[in-house]
């Protein structure tokens, strides 16, 4: 055991450093008990990192191991400062206001500010808003209105705003108006955030997350409007309605789409470009313009929650000609099923053939409704090129509904000699 250990101490201390940067600042500062070696050496660890919860919620004991650790801290930089504190802190403000001054002053290049949600946001410290090295700037559940300027976030490439309370509508195209270079922008909506539609644009912008929280908004007139070039993912969740109106992105070839807007043809429209698709929308008919073509679509993922989804999976088929990989799965609780409408099947294309390079399909919680057999037997028939089928029944199938279901997808037709139908 000596052994062992006399040749972890002999390691160069950037090495160690390496190694402790990416634990808990609590059980780096544990360390300093293990011998002379390594009595100082956690307080020139760059990276800083303080949860709550890892103190059992003691608010006093936290706060006083925080400002120790600031006080003590010997490195060069700061690279990153996590700190996740909670509504056990009555002062959080105050401490948090304290603890970013110190790490604005240190020239911290990442700040990753949490607290819990259900309280009301923390303020963020005006000098905040003066920190020149900031890289990546995480916030949740904070409140922004002390902010007067956004100057100084020109080398910010990632932004994540959780629940954050601004001064007005503004105050994010403020905000993304001096971030130049910034490539990554996630942004959670929330009731009282002092903002009724949020005005993204980001000329260098590759990934954007675009979400509203689980609580309600009023009015339609709530929503997005991205002018973002350049954007390569989107990912936009929205399940209180609204709007999402965006300018041409040639460039995104991944999306989430998973929103209850009664029309996305701006939205879907402009995605033209896209590769990898999930989906999960209320509409068929205004889902995207009627002669939209997915060509370099390879893989689609539906959900199956909508009372017609299966006239959106049609529209999709016709529309996307190279797709290679279908998946069918319910995401979320069921809406009401529209009784007496049935399948309308797929028109075929001029050369005759749909689903022509299909090698993949996969259907989770499959119930083996009439419409849904109908569209699993029609992917079987028409995909010539399929090389697996995997059918997973939802948990609550009997044995009996399962070999049921089993017995007449084995008997269909399949139009690929060698695909494989798989039953989980």
């Amino acid at each position: 055991m000596d052994d062992h250990r006399d040749r972890i101490s002999r390691l160069p201390d950037d090495f160690l450093l390496q190694i402790l940067s990416w634990l808990p600042t609590k059980d780096v500062w544990v360390t300093s008990l293990l011998s002379k070696r390594w009595r100082n050496l956690w307080t020139l660890v760059p990276r800083l990192n303080f949860d709550l919860r890892h103190h059992d919620n003691a608010c006093t004991k936290f706060t006083k191991f925080v400002d120790r650790s600031l006080l003590l801290h010997k490195a060069p930089t700061l690279e990153s400062l996590h700190i996740k504190i909670g509504s056990k802190c009555p002062r959080a403000d105050v401490e948090t206001g304290v603890w970013v001054r110190i790490a604005v002053d240190r020239s911290v290049r990442e700040l990753d500010i949490s607290y819990c949600s259900g309280e009301e946001p923390i303020r963020m410290p005006k000098c905040l808003f003066d920190c020149r090295t900031l890289v990546v700037l995480k916030l949740q559940n904070a409140s922004l209105v002390d902010a007067t300027s956004y100057d100084c976030f020109s080398a910010l490439k990632t932004l994540h705003l959780l629940d954050v309370k601004y001064v007005d509508d503004q105050s994010l195209p403020s905000i993304l108006s001096c971030c130049t270079t910034l490539e990554d922008l996630v942004v959670q909506r929330c009731p009282g955030d002092n903002v009724k539609i949020v005005n993204l644009t980001a000329p260098c912008l590759k990934n954007l997350s675009l979400h509203k929280s689980s609580q309600a908004f009023e009015g339609d007139d709530d929503g997005f409007l991205i002018d973002a070039p350049k954007l390569k993912c989107l990912d936009i969740e929205d399940y209180w309605g609204g709007f999402c109106y965006i300018e041409d992105m040639p460039e995104v070839v991944e999306a989430n789409v998973d929103v209850i807007y009664k029309n996305t043809e701006k939205l879907m429209g402009s995605l033209t470009s896209i590769k990898r698709l999930a989906l999960c929308l209320i509409t068929s008919d205004a889902a995207y313009p009627v002669g939209t073509v997915f060509s370099q679509l390879v893989h689609l993922e539906l959900c199956t929650c909508a009372p017609r989804w299966w006239d959106l999976l049609t529209r999709l088929i016709e529309d996307s000609p190279n797709l290679r990989v279908l998946k069918l799965r319910q995401k979320h609780i069921r809406r009401a099923p529209c009784p007496g409408i049935s399948w309308k099947q797929p028109v075929s294309l001029p050369n005759g053939l749909l689903l022509l390079h299909l090698e993949t399909f996969k259907w989770e919680l499959y119930e083996g409704s009439e419409n849904q057999k109908e569209v699993a037997i029609f992917v079987l028939k028409h995909a010539t090129r399929l090389k697996k089928a995997i059918i997973s029944p939802k948990p609550t199938s009997t044995l009996q509904e399962k070999h049921e279901m089993l017995k007449e997808l084995s008997s269909a037709r399949r139009g690929s000699s060698m695909c494989e139908l798989l039953f989980d």
